[in-house]
């Protein structure tokens, strides 16, 4: 049986909540799956955020293969082939199919890096780093990723996902400049073009798609439409519109889209929520807290390091950041950094974490694919990403200081 995070997290809020019981109530074990669900006893009426949440990471996986499916996305790489020279395309390539965000997206990329960097005589590990290192540089500012989408919830940090993309930007910045900085190091000679190719604006219009839900959200705030809801209308629009602009018939789309509906990223979603909701009721997070002060590490520290080993351990950007923000929340007063801040320190750990994570897909795959082994790149990607890391948290001590 394939492992399901989703309903590994169910069966964990639920043995939590029997371990637990000298704590709470019997009866406060299924209201916490129902306050997580559907309905809050709390504010005495039905809630939809959990469920919306579910349909719109479904909805963006849909989008992601109806872009891989009709084409689209190919059509983009080799407009891009046409604007981009002396192996920028290594890193063009990997970051436009970045915009699907779905696990295990790098194998997707892998054969045009290995055939592209083969012109320049680059390893296969130089290779899997370019694809692996490219494919990410979007997470820090892309808000329909999942993981961004979730820590700016109601239910967790409740902040507008532009201020943490504000607050991301030097992570990004970072993320971008260390890429290049390497892809330079890599190429040692530049092969001569036989003619140059003219530039090819058409296939640029698949940018298009992943794009569409940003400007929906920019809108849709003026008129007081929620976070969620603003996205899951883009993302509908941005389904529709891979139909309008590519040549596939309505059948065979409609056949992509039932191929594409899967439960698994709705039960994560649903996961995610109970089993958060079991962690409070537990008071779980208040004893780990309690552990946790009685090793005298800092709280920064501490909120800068459980991100990171549960990124690294779970290889999972989505559930490092569900797992690791009730553990890291008690220690935020201690900081002396706003919650924008905070929300953006915890973000970028558990990337840090996800990025390096052996079990991480793309790193899985990518390397299944380039017949190399993750950890052969580990002398340039794991520093890459940590200093990725100690760049966003300086700036963010001197920047969102309180």
């Amino acid at each position: 049986m394939k492992f399901n995070f989703g309903l590994s997290l169910i069966l964990g809020s639920f043995i939590l909540g029997i371990f637990s019981l000298q704590i709470v109530e019997p009866i406060e074990i299924p209201k916490a799956f129902i306050e997580a669900s559907i309905y809050s006893f709390r504010e005495g009426k039905i809630v939809t955020e959990t469920i919306e949440l579910a349909i719109l990471m479904t909805l963006i996986f849909v989008l992601a293969k109806c872009m891989q499916e009709t084409g689209a996305i190919k059509k983009l790489i080799d407009s891009l082939r046409t604007f981009f020279s002396r192996g920028g395309t290594l890193g063009a390539i990997p970051a436009v199919y970045g915009l699907m965000p779905v696990p295990g997206g790098a194998l997707f990329s892998a054969p045009l890096i290995d055939e592209e960097g083969a012109k320049y005589n680059l390893d296969k590990n130089q290779k899997n780093f370019l694809n692996v290192w490219f494919r990410h540089i979007w997470f820090p500012i892309y808000p329909i990723s999942s993981a961004m989408i979730l820590i700016c919830s109601e239910s967790f940090a409740n902040i507008n996902i532009y201020n943490l993309i504000i607050a991301n930007v030097p992570a990004f910045i970072a993320s971008i400049v260390i890429g290049l900085i390497l892809l330079k190091m890599f190429i040692k000679k530049v092969p001569k073009q036989q003619s140059k190719l003219a530039k090819d604006y058409n296939g640029l219009i698949y940018l298009l798609p992943p794009i569409l839900p940003l400007l929906f959200y920019a809108v849709l705030q003026f008129f007081g439409v929620l976070q969620i809801r603003s996205f899951l209308i883009g993302i509908l629009f941005s389904i529709f519109l891979v139909f309008l602009i590519t040549s596939i018939s309505r059948a065979d789309y409609m056949q992509i889209i039932k191929k594409a509906l899967t439960l698994k990223l709705a039960l994560a979603i649903f996961g995610i929520m109970i089993f958060r909701e079991m962690f409070l009721v537990s008071e779980a997070n208040i004893l780990i807290a309690n552990i946790m002060n009685s090793f005298s590490f800092p709280a920064l520290v501490m909120i800068i390091l459980i991100p990171l080993i549960i990124g690294l351990l779970t290889g999972y950007n989505l559930g490092a950041v569900a797992l690791s923000y009730p553990l890291v929340q008690p220690f935020f007063e201690f900081t002396g950094i706003s919650l924008i801040g905070l929300t953006s320190i915890i973000f970028i750990s558990s990337l840090a974490g996800y990025l390096i994570s052996p079990i991480h897909l793309c790193n899985v795959l990518s390397s299944d694919y380039l017949k190399t082994d993750t950890t052969r790149m580990y002398k340039m990607y794991v520093p890459a990403a940590l200093f990725l890391l100690l760049i966003q948290t300086t700036i963010i001590i001197f920047v969102f200081a309180k």
